[in-house]
Order: structure tokens, then sequence, then C-alpha cells
């Protein structure tokens, strides 16, 4: 082995152990200004390892901390003892924190287990509210979140115009589960078919009547934001800047032309049959014309009188074909004749 190498290792064995002298030092100085000063001290019982909702609590699960006594959060435990005392496992109602304190609300009393009936604060209730992918925040919502509920209602006007509105229902609702699952802990989104909420026993009619008079829908809230908001209702007037009768209207005067476009359209279009039946008709008459008027005439013989002895000549002259003709046509069992110029 190198003289280098073997003086390196030396310093950093003398660095470490002096590290650790130092540093026992300033715990034993400051476990004795604490001692000084005379603050009390208490202990809290705390998660030895993450926990999550339905864990069961068990001693090697938790351990005791020192915990100065004036800044005991409150329903926090002193010992694990305390914790566990009484007949029945208890279970954690959400996910804990390595080294987070126990909270009585964080777990069910003894025997009782971790359900959505042990989650829900006095006097409130769980009801469900049935979403898909997209009405429930593309699965982005988990237990834990605040949302509101909105309710979108389609409906028409005695003129039969679109007057859907959209009011916000209830305000920063908290979601105990989503589907049937309750962990807050879970954090990876996936598409639902349903979200429970925390209700009033009020909000709970509300929402089972809502869901019956429209479509609910949820918005996500930001975490901290837990406050309501004044909200109003959102009508078709409010996407375009117009009315509903105005809108009712405009779509009026646009079937209208709609419809008047498609009258002429058709009234052009029998114009046009007419037209072109008449030019066949024509075309066949004048092609008739013309084959009748390259035939030439029989010759006729004239016989002279048996008393005259003298034959005349007789002399043939080609009739010059006519400058105008006239066509029949039938409309219907009608028949109109027009006078028209003869086809070369």
């Amino acid at each position: 082995m190198r003289a280098n190498t073997l003086i390196m290792i030396v310093l950093a064995g003398v660095f470490g152990v002096l590290a650790v002298v130092l540093v026992n030092i300033w715990l034993a100085s400051q476990r004795n200004a604490m001692a000084q000063t005379g603050v009390p001290g208490s202990t809290v019982v705390v998660a030895a390892m993450a926990l999550k909702f339905g864990d069961v609590l068990t001693s090697d699960k938790l351990r005791e901390v020192a915990w100065p006594a004036g800044a005991v959060p409150a329903g926090a435990f002193k010992s694990t003892k305390d914790l566990l005392a009484g007949d029945g496992a208890k279970q954690a109602l959400q996910a804990i924190s390595v080294n987070e304190p126990i909270l009585a609300t964080k777990i069910t009393g003894p025997g009782q287990r971790a359900t959505l009936s042990a989650v829900l604060g006095e006097g409130m209730k769980a009801v469900s509210i049935r979403v898909n992918d997209v009405l429930g925040v593309a699965g982005f919502v988990f237990p834990g979140d605040r949302v509101d509920v909105l309710l979108t209602r389609t409906v028409r006007g005695d003129d039969g115009a679109d007057r859907s509105f959209v009011d916000v229902l209830l305000q920063s609702m908290k979601v105990l589960a989503v589907d049937q699952v309750a962990d807050e802990s879970k954090d990876s989104p996936t598409v639902v078919k349903s979200v429970t909420v925390e209700a009033s026993t009020k909000d709970a009619q509300k929402l089972t009547l809502a869901a019956g008079a429209g479509q609910l829908s949820l918005a996500l809230r930001q975490a901290a934001a837990s406050k309501g908001e004044s909200t109003e209702r959102v009508t078709l007037a409010d996407l375009t800047g117009e009315t509903p009768a105005d809108v009712a209207a405009r779509q009026a005067e646009l079937d209208r032309k709609a419809a008047a476009e498609a009258a002429a359209a058709e009234e052009r279009k029998r114009a046009e049959d007419k037209i072109a039946g008449l030019t066949q008709a024509v075309e066949k008459v004048g092609s008739r014309l013309d084959e009748l008027g390259k035939v030439k005439p029989a010759p006729v013989m004239v016989t002279a009188p048996a008393p005259q002895p003298v034959v005349k000549e007789v002399k043939y002259v080609t009739p010059a074909p006519p400058i105008r003709t006239t066509v029949g046509v039938f409309r219907g069992v009608k028949l109109e004749t027009y006078d028209v110029p003869r086809q070369p």
C-alpha cells in the first residue's frame, strides 16, 4: 500500500473521531442549557414508521419522544400504553408520516373499524356523487381534497330557445373517498365512477335532489382555499354576450334564410328542367325538318290531252325550304305551339 494512501486513511479516521466528539459536546451543552432554563419536558407518542389508512397500531410502530410540555399538540398521547389502552385494536384513519405525533382524531377508538363513519365529523353525513372521467376532474380528486359541486340544468323556453345554466351548488366540500378508497395517501390519478363527500344533513338533501334535477360535476379547489366565495349563475348569454332572446332571434333569422335559399334553389331547378326539356324538343323538331328537307319531291307526269298533237315542255322546280317552322310542345295535356327559325 502506498504511503500517501495510508496517510489519507489515518487522517480521515482522525477527522471522523473529532467530529463525533464535537457533536457529543454540543448535545451535552444543549441539554445543560435546557436543564438550566428549567423548561418542563414531556413525551409524545409519534409514528416510528409511515402509516396509511387502515393500518393497525402496535407498539413496534410507535415510539415516545421528548416534547416541550407547553407545545404538546391537542389530542396527543404521552405514552404508548395510553394510546393502546382499551379493548380491541386501533387503526389509522389517515396517512401518518414518520415522527408525526399520533393524535386522537387520526386514529379510531378501541375496537372501532377504520371506516367512513369514523372519519365523519359530528353531525356530518357521507353522500356519494356519480361522476365520470370528465366530471370527476379526470381522476385527480383524492380523499382529503376539497371540491365545489356544480349543477348544470338544460331548460327550454316557451319559444323553444335553449336557456341552460350552471350554478355552484355547494362549496368547499371535503372528499372522503373516491370509489371505495378512503386512503388519503393515494397519489396516482385513476378514472372513477363515484366520489363521496362530507356534507351536513341539508347539503346531503340538496345533493340528492340535484342528482335527479340535472348533471353534477366537480371543481377542484386549491388546498389552502377552504373559504367560500360569492358566485352567480352562468347562462348561454354569458358565453356569447347576447341575451337568450337575441340568440333565439338570430337563430330564427338563420333558419328563415336557409328555408328561403332552399326554396329558391328548388325553383331554379324546376325552371332549368323546363328549359332543358324545351331545348330537346326543339332540337328533335329541327332534326326532323332537316331530314324532310333533304328528300327530293317525286316528279309529276302531266299527260297531254289526246286531241292536242303538240306536247309542251314541263319544267320541274324544287320548292325552297321554309324559313320558319311551327313547333308543338305538350305541357301535360295542353299543346302549345311556337314559331321558331328553321335550323339550316
